[in-house]
């Protein structure tokens, strides 16, 4: 028997903004850039559901990035996530998590237990609570002077279980701009651990939905976070930084660890999972619960690859931007064609916003692979959003009535295709909205769950051990 820890220790802080676009991006891949140049291991996290930047944090650190979300994975799975991620695939030396939006914007309302918290549920603020993690302050001060001071003093105060412990300051006009803001920060005893000139930026791109990604970006990705990592080193006191990160207390020990969340089912069935640039949102827990079940999980690139790998029983089709690349999806018709048959043999597939485009007739006129008798397109309306979804129908994932927590990010919509009989909706959103689809191509259970939804399935690990165990039936 191995005796568990007690506790873990790892200096951690979390970078936090007033508001969006302020740079904390760039920071917070710049600091991990930063850390590990100098022989740290470092690992990065992204609150909220961003499946984009985990991708750079994942370049800048050289481990998977990670979410930390309390609404997809239940507030209590926060700190287990965290050390699970700290250990894996080794031990770090240090943790950076990245914040969302203004550091106190959660979900709108009340929490769901009804508290009435300072905080927006799942916010940056949310977050830095359950780690014990102090906070360092990113503020654009490209448009004021000691008013920035001003707005970090007011943070600093709005919640006193979160702990301000610094403040950077990005797009620094002069070294006189910066040394009034220092001067306000100190009345509050709020050190500044940096000043990264307005000259120096560093400009990832960004298009409809976000930053463009890593995968995306290709060498070009690599060369900006290195880039942004000698900008931190340059401009940012490294060993502030992490001297501040080393007064986060010690938290219990109770890693996450995927083998405990199921039972082993898979019998080794393939699932073929989609990557390259087109699809590109999955998190890493899918991947490792899948295992956890007893499945081989196998990468494909539906831009590229014209077979599935060998032996597949089960494919996942997560999210992504086919949008942007339908025309080579197109182009590849003898994937396109192999997938279609393997829905029609009953394969079993979960597909989740760029799943579900890629699963349709069309995309935007295109072709598709056709599986579903549905037609995709872009819209000017962005349906962004955190849901209760409730399943509508049984299927190989989930049975009627079982609710799951979910986000949803998309300007496409679907609509039947011109020869569609009556499609049953896969989710009850929201209590009211019917959306996505199961169908049953083969006869019998229904054999593809595809919708908009995205759910992290550590919050649900249940559905990995489902999908497993229909992957093995169909192999």
């Amino acid at each position: 028997m191995v005796n568990r820890p007690e506790t873990l220790a790892i200096p951690r802080v979390v970078i936090g903004a007033p508001a969006s676009s302020t740079g904390k991006t760039t920071v917070a891949i710049g600091l991990m850039a930063a850390l590990a140049a100098r022989g740290t291991a470092v690992t990065g996290f992204k609150v909220g559901p961003d499946y984009i930047d985990p991708g750079y944090h994942a370049l800048a650190c050289g481990r998977p990035g990670r979410n930390l979300d309390p609404w997809l994975c239940g507030t209590e799975r926060i700190v287990p996530l965290f050390e699970h991620g700290a250990l894996t695939p080794a031990p770090a030396d240090a943790a950076v998590v990245e914040g969302v939006m203004g550091m106190f914007d959660g979900r709108l309302g009340p929490w769901p237990d009804g508290t009435d918290d300072p905080v927006g549920f799942g916010s940056t603020a949310h977050v830095a609570r359950e780690l014990g993690a102090p906070v360092v302050l990113v503020v654009d001060t490209s448009h004021a002077s000691r008013t920035s001071a001003a707005v970090c003093a007011g943070m600093a105060a709005f919640d006193e279980r979160v702990t301000v412990g610094g403040v950077i300051l990005n797009r620094v006009m002069s070294p006189r701009v910066a040394d009034e803001i220092e001067a306000g920060c100190a009345r509050f005893g709020l050190p500044v651990l940096g000043r990264i000139p307005a000259r120096d930026r560093v400009r990832v791109g960004s298009r409809h939905l976000g930053l463009v990604t890593a995968d995306e970006q290709g060498e070009r990705a690599g060369a900006l976070v290195e880039r942004a990592g000698g900008l931190v080193a340059e401009h940012v006191d490294l060993d502030a930084v992490l001297g501040l990160a080393s007064t986060a207390p010690a938290l219990p020990y109770a890693p996450w660890d995927p083998a405990e969340q199921l039972a082993r089912v898979g019998a080794g069935a393939v699932i073929a999972m989609a990557a390259g640039r087109a699809f590109t949102f999955r998190y890493a827990e899918t991947a490792e619960l899948l295992e956890a079940a007893g499945c081989t999980v196998v990468p494909f690139d539906p831009l590229h690859d014209e077979q599935l790998p060998p032996g597949t029983a089960g494919i996942y089709l997560g999210g992504g931007f086919p949008e942007i690349h339908a025309t080579a999806l197109a182009a590849n018709g003898p994937l396109r064609a192999r997938i279609a048959a393997a829905v029609d043999r009953g394969m079993p597939v979960v597909a989740e916003c760029a799943g579900l485009l890629y699963l349709c007739r069309s995309l935007d006129g295109l072709a598709m692979t056709g599986a579903l008798d549905l037609d995709a397109a872009m819209t000017p309306r962005l349906t962004m959003g955190y849901h209760e979804a409730t399943a509508a129908a049984d299927s190989f994932l989930l049975r009627a009535g079982e609710t799951v927590r979910a986000h949803e990010f998309h300007r496409t919509d679907v609509e039947p295709g011109g020869s569609a009989g009556p499609l049953t909706p896969a989710w009850t959103v929201g209590g009211q909205r019917r959306e996505g689809v199961v169908a049953a191509p083969a006869g019998g259970e229904a054999s593809v769950h595809a919708s908009y939804q995205h759910l992290h399935w550590a919050g649900c690990p249940r559905l990995a051990e489902r999908f497993a165990a229909a992957a093995a039936a169909f192999s």
